[in-house]
């Protein structure tokens, strides 16, 4: 591998960490936005996001992607429907982590993986080797498991899982990059962010560009900033993406769900009990099954590619051909 391009993928780790550990770090931002709700939060996120990417854009002059889009009303439909499951999947990991469930909103993401490949299986009629079914079935009895545990289904995590799970299976079928859609997603909620944002300033509700009990000027400055810091690990995530694997990318996955599940436990202490360690060793005991077999697939796949082609001459079966003629 040439000098240039080892240090290329070098810098594509380091994007990628840098995505995933600021995604991983965010339950430790969204309680500085309060005393705002989860939903003013997420208005606020989705407006200044849409602002933080038309700057960007405007900058990398990336507008040759919009008028293609536009012609097809299929690919526009399901990037809407994006938008709408990423802002449901924004908004009750907001409420969970400024409600005290930091822990169970790392569990979303930890058994994502498990909800994908339940999906290719269901919606793309994929077929698993015997090894996905394992995991798939740890995971499941974690989640029963855990629902004991919790005393209710961890609702919090079945969601953040399901709407991030479909997610991805819409943006699959869309076929855009990363910061264009990021763009459509926040354009196609940028409507319904702002009426949202004057009804709550008409109510009298409103605490941005407000002063009052426990914030001032400077929780506007936070509610404005919440749309560069969705922007940031998204830049990261696709500067990672053309220098790295996929199956680089896969394995830094883990490191979102892993960084928020220590901010729950040794930062915000959350409780966990012993049926909620054992919940959560099966999930991670699934997750590295997983690991293990992607890992000895993508080496089979390089192996039948670097092995050598035997060649067999059919000169001699022709000549025994002529001679018994």
């Amino acid at each position: 591998m040439a000098v240039g391009s080892e240090q290329e993928t070098g810098k594509g780790f380091w994007f990628g960490f840098a995505a995933y550990g600021i995604w991983g770090v965010f339950p430790l931002f969204w309680p500085l936005l309060e005393p705002s709700g989860a939903a003013e939060i997420l208005a606020n996120r989705m407006t200044w996001s849409l602002v933080a990417v038309l700057l960007i854009l405007l900058v990398q002059r990336r507008w040759s992607w919009i008028r293609p889009l536009l012609a097809q009303p299929r690919r526009l439909a399901l990037s809407v429907a994006a938008a709408a499951l990423i802002s449901v999947n924004w908004g009750v990991y907001i409420w969970g982590v400024n409600s005290g469930h930091v822990v169970e909103a790392s569990l979303g993401y930890f058994i994502n993986p498990m909800v994908t490949i339940a999906f290719g299986v269901l919606a793309l009629r994929e077929r698993l080797r015997s090894v996905q079914w394992a995991a798939v079935g740890i995971g499941a009895a974690a989640v029963v498991l855990l629902t004991v545990a919790y005393g209710r289904p961890p609702w919090i995590a079945l969601t953040l899982a399901l709407t991030f799970a479909t997610y991805g299976l819409l943006k699959k079928l869309v076929a855009l990059g990363g910061l264009e859609s990021f763009a459509v997603e926040s354009a196609a909620m940028f409507p319904i962010a702002v009426g949202y944002l004057v009804y709550l300033e008409v109510q009298g509700k409103s605490t941005l560009g407000h002063t009052g009990a426990g914030y001032g000027w400077g929780h506007t400055g936070l509610l404005m900033v919440s749309g560069v810091v969705t922007a940031i690990p998204l830049l990261c995530f696709g500067a990672a993406a053309v220098r790295v694997p996929l199956t680089t990318l896969g394995l830094l996955q883990y490191l979102a769900p892993v960084f928020q599940f220590l901010c729950g436990v040794l930062v915000f202490h959350e409780s966990m009990s012993s049926a909620r360690w054992a919940g959560f060793s099966l999930v991670w005991i699934a997750l590295a099954v997983l690991t293990f077999d992607a890992l000895r697939q993508l080496r089979k796949s390089r192996e039948s590619r670097t092995a050598p082609v035997s060649v067999t001459s059919d000169e001699p079966r022709a000549e025994a051909a002529v001679r018994s003629s």
